[in-house]
């Protein structure tokens, strides 16, 4: 188990460059003013996962400074067919990043993709557009916590991190010409917001589902040692923090066997309907992904010892090593 500090007043992450004093810790709404200054290890990113009973979504929207580097995914569930689009824009030219949670725009294109993402008060509205795919949602903004946490290596090595599951998400994508509806009570959306400045060659885990008044967010490998763990339960909408590195046991060998998570107040199995596979290699710059979708079984516990059942959370778990 962890000692992990509760943050609940504004705070900085970063002050010229390096983590700023009192940063570290987590909190239930974004408290972090992220300004990172200097350039060349930051990685700064949008991703969009929406869930749907028939469709599979996913939006990047990426800087590392020395590139831009987006994408548009889609997976038809029932068939297994994919649309992968993926741009690389040296420079990260013209990648706009919004400077808070929930707050401004975020937009990238090249290669023939775009994706625009535009904070209103009441939504935040998702459009991406890519062969053979046109995708125009809108993200419920409803009063409920998400994950926000501070992961330092060092005092110039730290992410900053915002999990937020289960959001209704409704609207219409469009995908080779036929149309599909995105009905919010039967989809949702999990937002992973990073800004930091990371190592060169990093591992992570990461698993993310949501059932009705239920979701979960895991992570592992990336913060072993940090004192600082990512792992959420939510229950209607109230975050209950889970303080433990977590035993993550998968077949690297075969990625579509179920996938076990599991410690001291948690214990899940994803059960793999499909695997994503996603590999980058340019020159000194790699990425290898992959990230299995499917269905939970398992149970948590919240605060108060209270045993959740969470049989039956649809979402994915993933593996990414990258070398940056």
């Amino acid at each position: 188990m962890t000692h992990e500090p509760e943050i609940t007043q504004p705070a900085v992450l970063s002050s010229g460059g390096r983590l700023a004093d009192g940063a570290v810790g987590w909190s239930r709404r974004p408290q972090h003013e992220t300004r990172i200054t200097g350039w060349g290890r930051r990685k700064r990113w949008e991703y969009w996962g929406v869930v749907t009973p028939t469709h599979v979504v996913g939006l990047t929207v990426s800087s590392l400074d020395y590139a831009g580097v987006h994408g548009v995914y889609v997976l038809d569930r029932l068939s297994g067919r994919e649309w992968v689009a993926d741009a690389v824009v040296p420079l990260a030219r013209g990648v706009v990043l919004p400077p808070r949670v929930g707050q401004g725009r975020a937009h990238g294109e090249g290669s023939g993709l775009r994706i625009d993402v535009d904070h209103a008060p009441e939504a935040a509205l998702l459009r991406a557009s890519a062969p053979g795919v046109e995708i125009d949602l809108a993200v419920d903004v409803v009063d409920r916590d998400a994950l926000c946490v501070v992961v330092p290596w060092s005092a110039r090595r730290f992410q900053y991190t915002v999990k937020d599951v289960g959001r209704p998400v409704s609207g219409r994508l469009v995908v080779d010409g036929t149309s599909y509806d995105v009905e919010a009570a039967t989809s949702f959306v999990v937002l992973d917001h990073g800004r930091g400045k990371w190592p060169y060659a990093v591992t992570w885990n990461w698993a993310a589902a949501a059932g009705p008044g239920r979701a979960i967010t895991l992570g592992g490998k990336w913060t072993v040692g940090t004192g600082m763990t990512e792992n959420g339960l939510f229950v209607d909408g109230r975050l209950h923090k889970i303080g433990e590195e977590l035993r993550w046991d998968y077949d690297r060998s075969d990625w579509t066997a179920p996938w076990r998570i599991r410690g001291e107040r948690i214990d899940v199995t994803l059960t793999v309907e499909h695997e994503r596979a996603a590999r980058t290699q340019l020159g000194i710059v790699a990425n290898e992904t992959h990230q299995c979708f499917g269905t939970l079984t398992g149970w948590a516990l919240d605060d108060t010892g209270r045993r959740v059942d969470l049989d039956g959370l649809t979402g994915w778990a993933e593996e990414a090593r990258n070398r940056w």
